[in-house]
């Protein structure tokens, strides 16, 4: 299984840090400046109360050096995504299943919701529907 945290800060951290401890998943991460400098040299630390873990994770800042994955996590900022499309595009595969890890009403909020609102895009959280068209609503995994 084939696995790409978008974004290296806390969250993506974390959720990196935790599907590569599992082994059965080839695990990485996009980045950027020092924080990809340091995921490259020493990897990637988690503490907790069980402990301290180190992780080498595959990290590179150009999304196009990994392909098609099973699984993207979108672990960067709401208003910042659409800055990203270009470069996740190589990510998604026809079968790539998107999980969203943001704050506040997600773009997709009304995808398969049912009644009135059914297939209502946002226009505050995305103009113009580039999220839509870019990531599509029908391969999003939601998270909180």
């Amino acid at each position: 299984m084939r696995i790409c945290v978008f974004g290296a800060g806390a969250i993506g951290g974390l959720v990196g840090a935790r599907l590569a401890a599992q082994g059965d998943a080839e695990v990485s991460l996009i980045a950027r400046g020092a924080h990809l400098a340091v995921l490259r040299d020493k990897g990637l630390t988690l503490k907790s109360e069980e402990g301290e873990t180190t992780v080498t994770v595959r990290a590179t800042d150009q999304a196009a050096d990994l392909g098609a994955q099973d699984y993207v996590f979108l672990a960067l900022k709401a208003h910042s995504l659409p800055g990203i499309l270009a470069s996740l595009k190589p990510l998604l595969g026809p079968e790539t299943a998107v999980v969203t890890a943001q704050n506040g009403v997600p773009w997709w909020y009304f995808y398969r919701h049912g009644g009135v609102h059914e297939g209502r895009r946002i226009e505050a959280v995305d103009p113009n529907g580039v999220l839509w068209e870019a990531i599509g609503p029908q391969r999003v995994i939601g998270c909180v």
